[in-house]
């Protein structure tokens, strides 16, 4: 009896825990760059059921049983958000379709070979870099500068060029064109700022290696060959004036919040009714 009690418990946890995961979607609808994730539910081993007797037992199985869920892990989902204008000069926006020879991704960003071998989808990110000089990845590109005329982002990460180096100008940003491959020039004439800064662009070759740190900042947790600088030619392209909005769909978390609250509650009556099955055998049975 208590298996059953454990597997509704167990479905409790997990509905709990993509409900919680559906509503931090919801809260970041309004987060430029922020990337959606989904909870991904997997059923424990399942344990094979043996006849028992005497002392000769039979032999062979029962059966089997599944003892219950547990939500394994969050998957991000990296698909394109729409562009939002807002016409300041310090704004970002990253438009990123990068193609890979000879495979079709799906909307989720994923190609599956004929042999069953996935790949992913390479995505394009601005490099920031924090107060510890680690690097960062974003697509969060509402920047702005410091008093010496640095690139940060709204926290004061520093937002590196493609010398390694913080991008840094003088005079306002009001002047300053922003071309589609990064590079820095003069509004009115069209000519490369002083040193030619550009920003850096950094590509990762399977970004299911990012672990989300939070305020739309990622850590590359993958091996050391797994990123590098965004070549030319490549579809990767920055639009200034214009901010990347949240690929979360609204009205799809919405039906994802009612359907794992159905379900945490349909998995509490389960839980109810053994609760009261116990207090029967406990408080009922014992007398006889």
């Amino acid at each position: 009896m208590l298996r059953g009690l454990y597997t509704a418990a167990a479905g409790m946890i997990a509905e709990q825990r993509r409900h919680d995961t559906v509503t931090n979607n919801v809260a970041n609808l309004n987060t430029p760059g922020y990337k959606g994730t989904s909870a991904v539910n997997r059923a424990f081993p399942e344990m094979l059921l043996s006849a028992m007797g005497g002392k000769n037992p039979p032999s062979g199985a029962i059966g089997k049983i599944n003892t219950g869920v547990f939500a394994e892990e969050n998957l991000m989902n990296l698909s394109q958000g729409d562009m939002v204008e807002t016409s300041r000069s310090q704004d970002l926006a990253l438009v990123s379709d990068i193609l890979v020879a000879g495979q079709t991704f799906d909307a989720s960003g994923k190609y599956v070979a004929a042999n069953g071998q996935v790949t992913y989808q390479p995505q394009a990110f601005f490099t920031i870099r924090n107060g510890d000089g680690e690097l960062r990845y974003t697509r969060d590109g509402s920047f702005r500068t410091t008093q010496d005329g640095t690139l940060v982002t709204a926290d004061g990460m520093q937002v590196l060029g493609v010398d390694g180096q913080p991008i840094r100008v003088t005079g306002t940003w009001d002047g300053i064109a922003v071309t589609a491959n990064g590079r820095l020039a003069d509004k009115t004439t069209g000519d490369p700022l002083p040193g030619d800064p550009q920003l850096l662009l950094t590509e990762v070759v399977n970004p299911n290696m990012l672990i989300r740190e939070g305020d739309g900042k990622f850590r590359y947790a993958g091996d050391p060959g797994g990123t590098r600088p965004v070549q030319d030619g490549e579809r990767v392209e920055i639009r200034q004036g214009f901010l990347e909005r949240s690929n979360v769909d609204a009205s799809q978390s919405m039906v994802d919040m009612m359907s794992a609250l159905r379900a945490y509650e349909a998995n509490q009556k389960v839980v109810q009714f053994y609760d009261r099955s116990l207090e029967k055998a406990v408080n009922e049975v014992g007398k006889v």
